[in-house]
């Protein structure tokens, strides 16, 4: 059993916290939502003051953050977790953020001898809840293999990956998720078009799925409707994954895209495809619901 301080027990870090819970942890939680403190309270957790009296006699410390700028904050700002921190600490922020304040405060926790890594998730509130989440690695193989065993508490084991130094996990993540992002349009695009001359999207889909167009929407997330009975789509398009984070990843891939050189023009037309969707009001909906706007006239 190890004693983790977990903090953000949000849409995906509250299962995340349950699943480690169920595989024998002790976790001190911290969250400014009540709410949220309550309900992983009532599997056991315990719930602290403070993010840093969540830290209290912790060995691994994850964090799951809504932006860059409160996982900076977190850890480095005044009276940051890295000040109170013993250096035998792991430090883990699941977060979707910048691969360049990740590689800030890897950089800030190294300096102070503590182990960080940023581990980037996979797979939506789905897998969060089912324990079956990918993770995206960024730091030491040290630090990686310390990190394995708590990280299989929540994810797939053979999808834990180890990308690279700190920050490589959140570029890992932004170049699946801009994949993601086109590859859906492009579905959605291509079973409107055979809807539209007259094919059932359901044995389009089947056909799709045989030959080279096959992926991942159209093997576990078809986002036509009452074609997969568990995607979204056939369940008003709740979320799964919202198109507001569809928003903010995509944004994530453009700045890394940018940054390296890359003329990522699939990407950033993704990227305003989704803006433009989230725009008329459609950001709380699952991001497969993109479908809606490729079927306009």
């Amino acid at each position: 059993m190890t004693t983790i301080a977990f903090i953000g027990l949000g849409n995906m870090g509250g299962p995340m916290a349950k699943n480690l819970l169920a595989a024998g942890h002790a976790l001190q939680i911290y969250d400014l939502s009540e709410a949220a403190l309550a309900d992983v309270e009532g599997v056991g957790g315990v719930i602290a003051s403070s993010a840093q009296a969540a830290c209290e006699g912790a060995e691994v410390v994850i964090t799951m953050l809504p932006a860059g700028k409160h996982v900076r904050q977190v850890y480095t700002g005044e009276d940051g977790l890295l000040t109170i921190l013993a250096p035998s600490t792991l430090c883990l922020d699941a977060s979707t953020i910048d691969s360049e304040t990740a590689r800030e405060v890897g950089l800030a926790a190294g300096q102070a001898g503590i182990a960080f890594m940023d581990t980037p998730v996979s797979g939506g509130v789905a897998a969060a809840q089912a324990g079956t989440l990918a993770f995206m690695c960024g730091g030491t193989e040290e630090a990686f293999q310390r990190a394995r065993p708590v990280l299989e508490g929540m994810g797939n084991a053979e999808k834990i990956f180890h990308a690279g130094p700190a920050g490589a996990g959140q570029v890992a993540k932004a170049a699946n998720n801009m994949v993601l992002a086109i590859h859906m349009i492009g579905t959605c695009e291509a079973l409107t078009m055979g809807a539209n001359a007259g094919l059932d999207p359901a044995v389009l889909s089947e056909i799709m799925k045989a030959s080279s167009g096959n992926n991942w929407s159209l093997q576990v997330y078809n986002p036509w409707p009452d074609v997969m009975a568990a995607a979204p789509a056939s369940n008003g398009y709740n979320p799964g994954f919202m198109v507001d984070l569809m928003v903010k990843d995509l944004g994530l891939a453009a700045e890394v895209a940018q940054s390296t050189g890359v003329d990522n023009q699939l990407g950033r037309l993704a990227l305003a495809l989704y803006e433009a969707h989230q725009a008329e009001g459609h950001g709380a909906m699952d991001f497969s619901s993109i479908l809606n706007r490729v079927r306009k006239p």
